[in-house]
């Protein structure tokens, strides 16, 4: 078992790697930071976003049974009521008199002491107060007076709008059950504490998507969504030994869940959760129709039956999909250096898909004549590759590899003088460190077919 200080070395590479090259930095640094808050720098944010192209094109560009929406972060405060997010969202709460830190009650086996790093809570020895409930919703007043009245909450999940929206939606689309609600957004939630870099934050995004279905069929559908979903997260490059599904005894279940599972993966700090599927019952929409006074019955046109539909819940993190990927890709192995020396090299083995650049292309010297043939090959590949690609004039070409390396760009493409006499580039492979020369005509189809292998390598394992 890995101790407290192990954990953190592996995973503090992998935060230096992020802050070093641009992937994701401390929120609010110039002021000391602000805890649990993290920024996404350029080359963060492009996978972020990759991650949620790739996530709608699945779940409901694809799909003809799935819509989407972007709903509201601050909804009327009667939603969470019947939600029994005001009731029951607690965790319970801890002190620690030796040493000040809270914890959450029922995870002290897990957390290590900030006083004895190689001890978990539970063996250190502090003195303990006792345990109470802690509500994780973020309170706010609505409008412009802080009374009572106006208090409402920051969303703790996305999920619930799309239940109150179910009648809007089969009203103006037409949609039929069975059939999904699909959304990316914000949540928040107080944690009583934070730790391991993104997997758990007070601010987080998910990218949820609650299937409405008839409810003799939502076990079928639970175990389909099962295998969507975990075959998705192997589609972008997460290694399948470290992939697996946890289902929920039946004493661990939630209130509103007929069945749940966890597809969880291997960090570094161990095992953990990316991903939730739920048959949720008729919970919700049962609920939030008793709430409301508004029935949320479904009526099938086709056989006339009247039922309120079983939900069967996929719930992503975001941003424990991106550490996850982060994780998986980094790696450290022997490369030469400008001098033909051998050193350690760190570098990011991302699915070409997901690299936040595919290719970037290099001037060997500021020589005009080479900078201008290198520009306009890199802004050709910028069209083909929906603009990840980049140009570096900067450094040696060592140097320069060393940077695309760290940032998993999996091509480098370089302009040389010898190019100016045979019209000819060189590229050169992350993965394998190989150089291929081609001419300039065939660039653009020579980078798509060492992506592709790069791809099928994936494929392979």
């Amino acid at each position: 078992m890995a101790t407290g200080s192990s954990v953190e070395r592996a995973l503090n590479d992998i935060v230096s790697l992020c802050k070093r090259r641009g992937f994701v930095f401390p929120s609010s640094e110039l002021y000391g930071g602000f805890a649990a808050s993290w920024d996404y720098g350029p080359l963060g944010v492009e996978l972020k976003n990759l991650i949620k192209r790739l996530w709608w094109d699945e779940m409901v560009t694809s799909r003809e049974d799935v819509v989407g929406m972007d709903c509201a972060v601050t909804m009327n405060p009667r939603i969470w009521e019947a939600s029994g997010h005001v009731e029951s969202f607690h965790d319970p709460m801890v002190d620690c008199k030796t040493c000040g830190q809270r914890f959450r009650a029922d995870n002290l086996s897990e957390e290590y002491c900030p006083k004895s790093p190689s001890k978990k809570v539970s063996e250190c020895g502090g003195e303990l107060t006792p345990a109470r409930n802690f509500n994780l919703m973020f309170k706010i007043h609505w409008g412009p007076t802080e009374e009572e009245d106006s208090i409402s909450y920051l969303r703790p999940e996305t999920c619930q709008p799309l239940f109150t929206n179910f009648r809007n939606i089969t009203t103006a689309t037409r949609m039929r059950v069975p059939f999904g609600i699909a959304q990316i957004g914000k949540a928040f939630r107080n944690e009583i504490t934070t730790k391991a870099f993104l997997f758990r934050q007070r601010e987080f995004e998910q990218m949820e998507m609650e299937f409405f279905c008839h409810p003799s069929e939502a076990q079928e559908w639970y175990e389909k969504w099962r295998e969507v979903r975990l075959n998705w997260h192997k589609s972008l490059g997460l290694n399948p030994a470290r992939l697996r599904t946890a289902p929920h005894p039946p004493d661990k279940l939630a209130h509103y869940a007929k069945a749940a599972l966890d597809i969880e993966y291997q960090f570094p700090m161990g095992w953990g959760e990316i991903e939730g599927v739920h048959n949720r019952g008729d919970w919700d929409l049962s609920r939030h129709g008793q709430f409301s006074g508004k029935s949320l019955e479904y009526r099938d046109d086709r056989t006339n039956e009247r039922f309120i539909p079983y939900c069967v819940e996929t719930s992503a993190g975001l941003d424990r999909t991106f550490l996850a990927l982060m994780s998986d890709a980094y790696d450290q192995d022997m490369a030469p250096n400008d001098k033909g020396e051998m050193e350690k090299r760190d570098v990011l083995r991302f699915r070409p898909r997901v690299a936040p650049i595919t290719v970037a292309v290099f001037p060997l010297s500021r020589k005009p004549d080479l900078e201008e043939l290198a520009r306009k090959i890199e802004s050709d590949l910028r069209r083909v590759y929906n603009h990840r690609s980049m140009y570096d004039e900067t450094g040696s070409i060592g140097k320069r590899y060393r940077r695309q390396d760290e940032i998993g760009t999996p091509l480098c493409i370089t302009v040389d003088f010898d190019t100016l006499e045979d019209h000819a580039v060189t590229i050169r492979n992350r993965d394998t460190m190989q150089q291929i020369r081609v001419s300039m005509e065939t660039v653009a189809t020579a980078v798509a077919d060492q992506i592709r292998d790069m791809e099928h390598s994936f494929d392979r394992g």
